[in-house]
């Protein structure tokens, strides 16, 4: 029954591990150096010398001193608010602080 072997569909290079990722850069390419690499060294080299181009992320690329700048300026809208007695606009711009101060952590 089981005469056919399934077809072999090479894993994307993001899925695969750094073992893998050696063994490929090792045998398609001629890189030097992969087992010092780490697995996004390793995932840049094997695209650039089988000349793939490598995809721009779709997030948008702010850096932290733009997002750390906007937090600054939040803060202060936050604390006019706060002594204004508008508490639900204070509320509002601290939820904003809250997720730009995560967006920082994610851009690091």
């Amino acid at each position: 029954m089981g005469g056919k072997k399934k077809e072999e569909k090479e894993k994307p290079l993001d899925k695969m591990t750094v073992k893998e990722l050696r063994d490929v850069a090792k045998e398609a390419t001629d890189l030097t150096g992969v087992s010092g690499m780490n697995k996004p060294e390793l995932i840049s080299a094997i695209k650039k010398s089988k000349g793939i181009v490598e995809d721009a992320p779709g997030k948008n690329n702010t850096s932290v001193r733009e997002i750390k700048q906007k937090i600054r300026e939040l803060k202060v809208v936050k604390a006019s608010a706060a002594n204004e007695n508008n508490l639900r606009m204070a509320k509002i711009y601290k939820k904003r602080i809250v997720r730009l101060k995560k967006q920082t952590r994610k851009a690091a």
